[in-house]
């Protein structure tokens, strides 16, 4: 099991960058595939970005394709996604999510963070 917990988000201008943490709790962080997803006011949560285990295979939605990244650190039990040239259709709540295996799809992913707000004002 793991308990996962989001950060980093904030109000930023469009082109500008965040970088979103998301801190897991549990011995067995390096065993799971994380995923990034979000949602915005209105629409249903979409997926973001993933990667498996190690950190070297990652999977990216079209309109993120390029501009973000996704990695984590075993260590640290931590995932990132760093976020650049950040535009106004970008705002939305993060999660963070934990899969067995990679996947883009919600139904996948056992664990959920709470979410961390990200706006981009034009």
């Amino acid at each position: 099991q793991v308990q996962l917990v989001e950060s980093g988000g904030g109000l930023v201008q469009a082109g500008g960058s965040l970088r979103l943490s998301c801190a897991a709790s549990g011995r067995t962080f390096s065993r799971f595939c994380m995923g990034w997803f979000r949602q915005a006011p209105g629409k249903e949560r979409e997926f973001v970005a993933a990667l498996d285990w190690s950190g070297f295979s990652t999977i990216y939605s079209d309109s993120v394709k390029g501009r973000f990244t996704i990695s984590r650190d075993n260590a640290k039990k931590m995932l990132y996604l760093q976020m650049n040239s950040l535009k106004p259709e970008d705002t939305a709540v993060y999660y963070c999510a934990a899969a067995s295996s990679i996947a883009t799809m919600e139904d996948e992913y056992h664990y959920w963070g709470q979410g961390t707000q990200v706006t981009v004002s034009s």
